[in-house]
C-alpha cells in the first residue's frame, strides 16, 4: 500500500485531493479562463478584463440554482397551492361544523333542562296533589308521557349529532325558520307601505296626466283649427290639383329643409294604453303638419300693395289680340318695386327666360314653385335659401311685356294654376 502511494503519489495528502483536483481539471476544461476586451472610444483607452475558469463555473452554478429554483417554486404553486386551499377549505368546515355543534348542544342542553323541570312539576302534583280528579291526573300521565317522548327525542338527535356529520338539528332549523318568518313578515309590512305609497303616487300622476292631456289635447285643438283656418280658402285649389289636406300634411311632416326643419317622426303608442294617448298623437301630428303645410305652401303676395292688372285664365293677348290663356297674375308697379319671396325655399333659376325675360324661380317643396317674371333686376342667385320676405328681384318690363309689371306664377309639378287663393288666403 505504502509502495503503491509512494509510486503514483508524492504524499497521502496528495492522494485524498487527487479526485477533487481531477473534478477541478474536468472544470477547468469545461469553463477555461476567458479574456475580453472593452474599448473606451470617446478616449481611445483600451480595458482588457479576464474571467477566471472559478468565476465562470460560480456563475454557472448560480444560475442552475437560480432554475432549480424556481422550477420547484413553480410546482409548489401549482401542485402543492390547491392542496394547501384545500386543507384550509377542510379545516374552516370542520370550525363551522364545531361551532354549529356546540350551538346545537346548548339548545339541547336548554331544552333538556326545560323538560326536566317540567317532568319534576308533574311528578310533584301527581305525588303530592291530595284531592285531584281521574281526569285531572289523566291529563299529567299523558303530559308526563309527551315529556319523555320529547327527552327520547332529544337522545336520538344527540346521538345523530355526534354520529353524523351531514345532521341538521330539528330545534336550530326551527329557529332559524321562525327568524326567517319573522323576517320575511316584517319584509312585507314594509312592502305593503310603499305599494300603497306607489299606488298613492300613481294615483297623483293620473291626475296630472289627464290635466297635461287635456291642457295640450285643447291647445292641439284650437291651433289646428286656427292653422286649418289659414288654408281653408285654398281647399279648392288643391283639390283641383288631385290632392288631398291629409296627403299634404303627411308629405309635410316628412319634409325637411334649413327654413322648416326636420322631419316629425310619428309618437309609436301602444295599442293597449288608454285611447286618449293615440288621439293626442294623432292630434299633435296633425298639428305640426298643418304648421309645417303653412310654412311651406307658397301664400300670400310677392308685392306690398298688391293691385292685381290682370288676372289668371283666358284673356285677349296685348300684342296680337287673339283669345289666349295668361298663365299667371300680373300685379301693378313700377320699374325698380321690389319683389318678395312669399314662402320659404330655394331659388332653382334666376336668368333670362324666352317670353318671360329676367326671372326668378323659387322651389318651396312639396312640388310647389313661384316664378317672378318681366324683371329688372335679381337679387339672388341660383342655389340660394330664400326666407319669407326676402328680396329675390326689382319689378321691370323685360321680356314680351307692354309696360312695367310683375307677372307671377304658382305652379305644381311644374304646370302653372290659378295662384289668386294663394294670394288671397
Amino acid at each position: 500500500m505504502i509502495n503503491f502511494i509512494t509510486r503514483y503519489f508524492s504524499s497521502l495528502w496528495a492522494l485524498i485531493t487527487s479526485p477533487f483536483r481531477a473534478l477541478w481539471k474536468l472544470v477547468c476544461k469545461i469553463f477555461p479562463p476567458r479574456e475580453f476586451t472593452v474599448m473606451d472610444t470617446p478616449r481611445g483607452n483600451v480595458y482588457t478584463f479576464k474571467q477566471s475558469s472559478f468565476w465562470r463555473f460560480t456563475k454557472f452554478c448560480g444560475k442552475i440554482g437560480l432554475i432549480i429554483w424556481a422550477t420547484w417554486s413553480t410546482y409548489v404553486f401549482l401542485y402543492h397551492r390547491p392542496l394547501l386551499q384545500k386543507r384550509t377549505d377542510q379545516l374552516e368546515e370542520a370550525k363551522a361544523l364545531h361551532t354549529r355543534q356546540m350551538t346545537d348542544l346548548q339548545v339541547y342542553l336548554k331544552k333538556y333542562n326545560d323538560l326536566t323541570h317540567n317532568l319534576n312539576v308533574i311528578d310533584d302534583k301527581i305525588l303530592n296533589t291530595k284531592e285531584i280528579s281521574d281526569k285531572e291526573k289523566e291529563n299529567l300521565m299523558n303530559e308526563r308521557i309527551k315529556t319523555w317522548g320529547e327527552l327520547d327525542f332529544l337522545r336520538t338527535r344527540l346521538n345523530e349529532m355526534l354520529t353524523n356529520e351531514d345532521y341538521t338539528a330539528e330545534y336550530t332549523k326551527l329557529s332559524e325558520l321562525s327568524t326567517e318568518f319573522e323576517l320575511t313578515r316584517a319584509e312585507n309590512e314594509e312592502l305593503k307601505k310603499r305599494n300603497a305609497q306607489i299606488v298613492e303616487a300613481m294615483q297623483k300622476i293620473n291626475e296630472a296626466d289627464t290635466q297635461i292631456i287635456s291642457i295640450v289635447s285643447k291647445l292641439t285643438s284650437e291651433n289646428t283649427e286656427e292653422l286649418r283656418g289659414h288654408i281653408k280658402n285654398i281647399n279648392s285649389t288643391i283639390a283641383s290639383l288631385g290632392l288631398t289636406q291629409k296627403n299634404l300634411i303627411k308629405n309635410a311632416n316628412k319634409y325637411t329643409n334649413p327654413f322648416v326643419g326636420a322631419s316629425f317622426s310619428p309618437l309609436e303608442i301602444d295599442k293597449d294604453l288608454d285611447p286618449k294617448y293615440k288621439k293626442l298623437a294623432e292630434d299633435l301630428e296633425l298639428w305640426h303638419g298643418l304648421a309645417k303645410l303653412n310654412t311651406i305652401l307658397p301664400l300670400g303676395a310677392p308685392v306690398e300693395k298688391a293691385r292685381i292688372t290682370s288676372n289668371y285664365g283666358m284673356r285677349n293677348d296685348p300684342f296680337t289680340g287673339e283669345l289666349k290663356r295668361h298663365r299667371g297674375i300680373d300685379f301693378a308697379g313700377k320699374i325698380g318695386t321690389e319683389l318678395m319671396a312669399v314662402a320659404p325655399g330655394r331659388v332653382i333659376s334666376a336668368g333670362e327666360r324666352v317670353g318671360y325675360g329676367t326671372t326668378v324661380e323659387i322651389d318651396h317643396g312639396l312640388g310647389f314653385t313661384t316664378l317672378y317674371a318681366h324683371l329688372s333686376q335679381i337679387t339672388v342667385s341660383r342655389g340660394d335659401w330664400v326666407r319669407p320676405g326676402t328680396v329675390v328681384g326689382l319689378g321691370g318690363s323685360t321680356g314680351r311685356s307692354t309696360g312695367p309689371h310683375l307677372h307671377y306664377e304658382i305652379r305644381y309639378k311644374g304646370v302653372p294654376f290659378d295662384p289668386s287663393k294663394f294670394i288671397k288666403e
